[in-house]
């Protein structure tokens, strides 16, 4: 299982974005899956604080598996990764740092992105067997965190969520971090509500260009 978790892990941080979908109702959630999806962003995150979160993330599996890796965000405790898992979750994020997560998700060969703020913090996730940890939120931290904390830590895997834009991520993933989060910038609430998904199409497609450059010739 070792192995397992750690090569599933390098295969989403490979892809550099997880897209964060937190939505208020859950009517609309797979056809915004769908349309993050077609815009090249394949790491989903769907959070526990979506309505009906575990159902969604069942079908979305049952849709999106040949094409993309669904994912668990906002886990809090060992209960909701056991709930999680049992859905099928490829992955497991929390904004907290929780030792029976990690200690799970890595029995089970699941990926764990446990959250921290701090160096301790994030020290300790890493100690941990942390995948890499959810800087949240990043906003308040900034890039200048970043590269300030990997200077005498560059061994540690970083993903930023929070003051992530469609358009600023390759400068997040200069200044130390190995993938990013996207969540609101990305899921314009006006065109859901409009059942506008080529927006929603648009600004996963406008996520992606921003690192093209970056994945192929390391610039």
């Amino acid at each position: 299982m070792l192995k397992d978790y750690k090569e599933k892990s390098e295969k989403l941080l490979a892809n550099k974005i997880f897209a964060v979908i937190r939505l208020n109702d859950s009517g609309s959630a797979l056809e915004v899956i769908e349309a993050v999806i077609s815009g090249g962003i394949v790491n989903i995150e769907i959070t526990l604080t979506t309505p009906d979160a575990l159902s969604i993330l069942s079908e979305a599996i049952n849709n999106f598996s040949n094409v993309a890796r669904i994912g668990v965000g906002s886990v809090l405790n060992l209960e909701h990764t056991i709930s999680a898992m049992e859905n099928g979750a490829e992955f497991i994020v929390s904004p907290v740092l929780d030792f029976k997560v990690i200690e799970y998700g890595h029995k089970n060969g699941v990926p764990v992105y446990p959250g921290g703020f701090t160096p301790t913090e994030i020290y300790s996730a890493h100690n941990a067997g942390a995948d890499a940890v959810k800087v949240f939120p990043a906003d308040i931290l900034g890039m200048k965190f970043f590269r300030a904390i990997k200077a005498p830590m560059p061994q540690l895997k970083l993903i930023p969520t929070g003051g992530v834009s469609l358009t600023n991520i390759r400068e997040w993933l200069n200044a130390g971090a190995s993938a990013v989060g996207i969540g609101s910038a990305l899921l314009d609430k006006q065109a859901i509500k409009n059942k506008n998904y080529k927006k929603i199409a648009d600004n996963a497609k406008i996520a992606v260009s921003n690192i093209k450059k970056l994945i192929t010739t390391g610039e």
